[in-house]
């Protein structure tokens, strides 16, 4: 099996374990060291048990060198002809004898086990034509009578006299070696495997809880606010001396550092959002007062020089501008302080039919549709927010969107416990680059940006700060001709 790449679609091999590493290099090291053992063994029994053997195969040849002198024109009669050589006292079972004359193999016989005589055929040996007469032993296929260690002396009549003596035993040894190492081998292999999993599986265990307590802290919500990380290692796994103790001490220190920085951070969070809230309560009553006194002004704007007049109609305006958004910053500071917002039934199909006739009623230039179903569709919230919630999206719609666009607001249970609000246009859409911050504080588009356009750029950011307070969540997917925002609430009934 193979994986995505993070970087790029490049596959790449799923790793394995640091446990199952561990226990495939401990098997593979043993099953190197039993195979060296094995070979080194091997070849030093063999190697003993030939240089045995050919000690014995010159003993065999000067026996035979000794008991065949001259056999081939006498000896008695009751023996066969010309292989007295064979005869020698201490010749062992299965000893290989051969006389060559003059280039052909003249007697051939081996000694059974009786301490006969068994003649050979000389077609079948005439391998041993080809052993050296250096008196050196020499391992050699002799015909269908197996391999041999020989070795050729040159007797004083000029003729090469050949002892072998079988390579049968040694084998027989070597192979019963090798079986016996091999079940060795194995069942080490084996029990170490099992044993070795064990081990490593019970030393690997403190990396597996620090891993585990990793995971955990993972997936706290601590971009949210979570700030309170009780996460630890226990102490008994804590122990500088082994390097499973170091990392568990580190990730406890590491998680202590996190604490702190997001303690501070929150902190700093909570200070800006008093700050905001105080200095948008503080903010109300000058601008009320800036407010007033503009519209005061109405009464004799038109005796006022046309420039004062402006002037005093522009105060108005952007006093009321200010007084919009200081409401917002201080509806967005409550709702980050966490204020509590009423739980009560809310019938959405009644709400957005309210919303939706606000709407058409402050932009009759664009086209307001509704789509709603049969049975009403309650969820639980507060009103006055769910209120203001769908009123922002819905005025994000017009103000950012040419007369005569057409706005849909289409209500749906998209399951038995979830509640979709969809609000579509069909204007220009979204800048690609601004919908992953639409929902950010003063985030707004190009075409947004005029103060004509009344927006404050907090408007989607309340939604969604409104939406999350109810448990809910929202998305906005966007193209030419085709933007739709959609609110998916948990729904509920109600009696």
């Amino acid at each position: 099996m193979s994986e995505p790449s993070e970087r790029g679609g490049a596959p790449r091999r799923r790793r394995r374990s640091l446990r199952v590493r561990l226990i495939v290099v401990l098997v593979a090291l043993l099953a190197l060291v039993s195979a060296t053992i094995g070979v080194v063994t091997v070849l030093s029994l063999r190697g003993f048990l030939i240089g045995r053997l050919d000690s014995s195969l010159k003993a065999a040849g000067g026996r035979s060198v000794q008991a065949g002198q001259g056999s081939p024109d006498g000896g008695d009669a009751d023996e066969p002809t010309g292989n007295r050589f064979l005869l020698a006292p201490g010749q062992a079972a299965g000893t290989l004898g051969a006389r060559i004359k003059q280039g052909t193999i003249d007697q051939a016989g081996v000694l059974d086990d009786e301490g006969s005589i068994k003649n050979v055929s000389s077609l079948s040996v005439t391998s041993l034509l080809a052993v050296p007469a250096d008196k050196q032993a020499h391992t050699l296929q002799v015909g269908s009578l197996g391999k041999f260690r020989v070795m050729a002396v040159r007797t004083s009549d000029g003729d090469l006299l050949i002892t072998g003596l079988p390579l049968a035993d040694v084998d027989r040894v070597m192979y019963r070696l090798i079986a016996i190492e091999l079940a060795v081998a194995a069942s080490a292999i084996v029990g170490a495997t099992v044993a070795g999993g064990v081990i490593v599986r019970r030393t690997l265990r403190p990396l597996q809880r620090v891993a585990e307590t990793a995971e955990r802290v993972s997936g706290l919500p601590l971009a949210q606010g979570e700030v309170a990380i009780t996460e630890r290692i226990g102490p008994h796994e804590v122990d500088d001396r082994t390097e499973v103790g170091q990392v568990a001490g580190s990730v406890n220190r590491l998680l202590d550092h996190v604490t702190d920085a997001l303690n501070a951070r929150q902190e700093s969070e909570m200070k800006v959002r008093r700050f905001v809230a105080d200095a948008s309560h503080e903010l109300r009553t000058p601008l009320t007062a800036i407010r007033g006194y503009a519209e005061l002004t109405r009464r004799v704007r038109d005796q006022a020089p046309p420039e004062i007049a402006y002037a005093m109609q522009r105060v108005e305006s952007e006093a009321g501008r200010m007084t919009t958004m200081v409401e917002d910053l201080l509806l967005l500071a409550r709702l980050d302080a966490g204020r509590e917002l009423a739980h009560e039934p809310v019938d959405l199909t009644h709400l957005l039919l309210d919303v939706v006739s606000d709407a058409t009623a402050s932009g009759p230039d664009h086209q307001w549709r509704v789509e709603l179903p049969d049975d009403p569709l309650m969820v639980t919230g507060d009103t006055d927010s769910l209120h203001q919630m769908f009123a922002n999206l819905l005025a994000n719609a017009r103000i950012h969107t040419p007369v005569g666009t057409t706005v849909t607001a289409s209500l749906s249970a998209a399951s038995p416990g979830t509640a979709v609000v969809t609000i579509a246009d069909d204007g220009p859409g979204i800048a690609a680059d601004i919908v992953p911050t639409v929902f950010e504080r003063f985030a707004r588009g190009e075409s947004s940006r005029s103060r004509a356009a009344g927006s404050t750029g907090l408007g989607l950011a309340i939604v969604r700060a409104i939406v999350e307070a109810h448990r809910g969540s929202v998305t906005v997917t966007s193209r030419p001709g085709q933007t739709a925002f959609v609110v998916r609430l948990p729904a509920g009934s109600h009696s």
